[in-house]
């Protein structure tokens, strides 16, 4: 599962979007291409060298695959994420439960959040990983990219909005100008990892970093990459910056099936010191085990996702009818074990911009019986196509049963997530969609998270076939009103009022809200906290 996808992006080609992120929330296949791509023969215990004691590697367990594309501008790959937040910096840096940016590559965070042009000193004695030092010429490039109209990438979608352009001032000093104040832009800054100039402007090195290649400025290197089977880091011994590395040596696993990512993690043979993504079912005996297991509750969600060009979803009582029909809180205690709460918003509960929609979709099958007999709506039968991520797949039967229940015939249909995207991306008549998806992952900004799911050339509007309606079109105007407002707290309610709009229209809408979960060995880490998002992040974590 992952979260991935963008949004406002003025629109990758589908199969394009698919290779550089991996999107719809799966741990997911990628193309052959992608998969052949190793620096070496695959193995698990390439770590860079033995030890013991302090020196010796932590080996972590991600559940997401690493043969995601590792181009910071472009991925949404939960495991390259991960990764490079750990080989790269950003000129601020956001920490990873709070998000609250702080100094990275630069010297300091903007005094003036409100100000139209931020000025940023580097780091003095900031290096890459093969030695040459960060200039402001490599700030300038990456930002080049992002806002290069030719260019679609992932991240074009979270600055070309706000950002007018980067300045450089001097060899140390850049100027971002934006086209209005924009104060939230500084959390986004992570987002635009700095590379080097002088090895991502060859020919050929996008695709290398598509690949696997990763070469930055942050506290540790890349080592060696493995697509599907592992990823390895080293303490970068240059590294002068905040968040100094606190292991010599790592060794990220990917290990997709439950079963045997829970195994290496616990138990006499334990070979792992943490692990994400770890089930429900599996919380209690990891901690009788010795473990600590702690979750992260933010907007990761199970969605559903109409075709609006297939009736009779483009009626909106339909889709509102089906949504009131599922019994949200039979699916909370069976399938989350708890961990979780039916979507009140499209913003999970603890988003500061978070307010209860008016249109709430409470188990409610008489009302969800009567909309679909006002919509003239009979013997409707549908199939669900669904990733098969594995908490997503134990929710559907719950979906179904529901559905079946109001006279809804349902199939369900999950598959991996290249079959759900090539079924849509061959425009297939499909119905609904149901995925997994997490935009905190990127931040925590309510128009960052707005943006990442609706947009007028948005990844999922395109294939929701929604973005001419005129309800759409209007949404879209609302949105970006509410992006240009100075005030916080009257752009934080045209938010809110733009959100009771998507809630009522139901298009793609999250059902759920669920933790995600994170175990690790308390006797050997310390400084560790769960996400609410896909990864681990280890910069302030150290051995016992």
């Amino acid at each position: 599962m992952r979260d991935d996808v963008t949004h406002d992006v003025p629109a990758l080609h589908r199969r394009s979007f698919l290779k550089y992120s991996g999107a719809l929330g799966a741990a997911a296949a990628l193309s052959s291409s992608l998969a052949a791509c190793s620096s070496g023969p695959e193995s698990t215990n390439d770590t860079g060298g033995s030890g013991g004691g302090k020196d010796r590697a932590l080996t972590a367990v991600i559940g997401y695959g690493n043969d995601g594309s590792w181009d910071p501008t472009q991925t949404a790959s939960a495991f390259a994420m991960a990764g490079n937040n750990h080989i790269y910096e950003g000129l601020l840096d956001t920490d990873p439960i709070s998000r609250e940016p702080y100094a990275a590559l630069a010297t300091r965070v903007p005094a003036d959040l409100k100000a139209t042009t931020w000025r940023f000193t580097l780091r003095a004695g900031a290096k890459f990983h093969d030695g040459k030092p960060v200039t402001a010429d490599d700030v300038v490039f990456v930002f080049d990219r992002i806002l290069d109209p030719k260019t679609q990438t992932l991240a074009k979608g979270f600055f070309a909005s706000w950002l007018k352009e980067v300045r450089k001032v001097d060899a140390q000093t850049v100027d971002l100008v934006l086209k209005f104040p924009f104060p939230e832009g500084v959390s986004r800054l992570t987002l635009a990892k700095i590379m080097p100039k002088h090895v991502f402007s060859q020919p050929g090195a996008w695709d290398d970093a598509i690949k696997g290649k990763a070469v930055g400025s942050g506290p540790y290197r890349q080592t060696a990459h493995h697509p599907k089977s592992n990823t390895t880091f080293e303490a970068f011994a240059d590294y002068n910056g905040p968040r100094k590395p606190a292991f010599k040596r790592m060794n990220w696993l990917t290990i997709v099936d439950a079963a045997p990512r829970v195994a290496k993690i616990s138990g006499a043979g334990a070979g792992a010191q943490i692990a994400d993504n770890i089930p429900y079912a599996n919380i209690s005996r990891l901690e009788s085990g010795g473990l600590s297991v702690a979750g992260g509750a933010g907007m990761n969600n199970l969605f559903l996702m109409f075709n609006t060009k297939h009736k009779p979803f483009d009626d909106v009582r339909v889709r509102q009818a089906l949504h009131y029909a599922i019994d949200t809180g039979k699916m909370v205690e069976v399938a989350l074990k708890g961990h979780g709460k039916p979507s009140s918003s499209f913003l999970n509960e603890g988003n500061p911009s978070y307010r209860r929609a008016k249109t709430v979709y409470d188990y409610d099958p008489d009302k969800a019986k009567a909309l679909l007999k006002a919509a003239g709506v009979k013997n409707l039968k549908i199939e669900i196509l669904a990733v098969n991520v594995s908490w997503i797949v134990d929710c559907l039967p719950t979906v179904k049963s529901s559905w079946d229940a109001i006279g809804v015939e349902t199939t369900l249909s999950p598959q991996e997530t290249t079959a759900v995207f090539t079924k849509m991306d061959q425009k297939q008549d499909y119905q609904v969609v149901a995925a997994a998806s997490n935009p905190n992952q990127f931040g925590l900004d309510a128009d960052l998270i707005m943006h990442y799911n609706y947009g007028p050339q948005n990844l999922w509007m395109g294939y929701a076939r929604w973005a001419d309606n005129s309800v759409a079109k209007q949404l879209f105007k609302d949105m970006d009103r509410a992006t240009q407002e100075p005030d916080a707290e009257k752009k934080k309610a045209m938010i809110q009022d733009y959100i009771d709009i998507v809630a009522e229209q139901a298009v793609l809408y999250p059902v759920v809200h669920n933790e995600l979960m994170t175990a690790w060995d308390p006797k050997k880490l310390t400084g560790i906290r769960a996400q609410p998002y896909p990864g681990i992040n280890l910069l302030q974590a150290r051995w016992v």
